[in-house]
């Protein structure tokens, strides 16, 4: 299998999609913050650079690999909007032009639901983000969870009543189910089938409904996911 290429391999998916990787005998490298090897799971090769200026790795993402772009603003809430900017659409602005340098043969992107009545700078900034990936020509999937449950984020365990009573509504059954939440669990899962079975052309999305539905590939100790 070809060899993956991840940033933000240290954050919330990064980690577990890495270890999941590496227990299916995947070559990784994973682009981190120099000074942050050690926070990477064991087996995976570490490359110092800055997620937002491509110079500083671009020259170290094997040629034909799969890049997957986890780089983001933690927490993201509406008073990130600059940091959207900045983070976000400067992360995917720097690993698409790594991608086309290194002649990457998959683009794999974690993007947002949309559209949605809130959050409105991170939609835009993420549906930039989609349009820059697309511009590569390069095969892609594109993720659009709403929200990932997991450790640190399980508030919305809270409104799973609240989208039980609005998928059986017909007028707010779409919306609840593009809206819907997803645990970090199942974005793994779906990461790991979007790397083994990549497009053969164009751009695939993973909207809520295929998130929730891709195979679990690995296993894993429930407290991890």
């Amino acid at each position: 299998m070809t060899p993956v290429f991840v940033t933000g391999g240290t954050g919330y998916l990064g980690r577990p999609l890495i270890a999941a990787l590496i227990g299916r005998g995947i070559d990784v490298h994973a682009l981190v913050r120099p000074g942050s090897e050690q926070r990477l799971p064991a087996g995976a090769r570490a490359v110092a650079g800055n997620a937002l200026d491509a110079a500083t790795f671009q020259h170290l993402v094997p040629s034909g690999a799969t890049i997957v772009h986890l780089v983001g603003t933690p927490h993201p809430n509406p008073s990130k909007a600059a940091e959207f900017q900045r983070v976000d659409l400067g992360s995917i602005r720097a690993t698409a032009e790594a991608a086309r340098r290194a002649g990457a043969a998959h683009l794999i992107y974690v993007s947002v639901a949309h559209p949605a009545p809130i959050m409105r700078a991170y939609i835009e900034a993420r549906s930039q983000g989609e349009a820059l990936v697309a511009s590569t020509g390069i095969p892609a999937t594109i993720l659009r969870p709403w929200y990932v449950l997991g450790p640190g984020h399980r508030w919305p365990y809270l409104l799973i009543p609240v989208y039980a009573v609005l998928r059986r509504i017909p007028s707010t059954r779409d919306t609840a189910i593009r809206l819907g939440l997803v645990t970090r669990r199942a974005m793994v899962a779906a990461l790991l089938q979007a790397v083994v079975d990549p497009p053969p052309r164009g751009t695939r999305i993973m909207s809520v409904r295929e998130i929730t539905a891709a195979p679990s590939l690995v296993a894993a100790p429930r407290a991890a996911l």
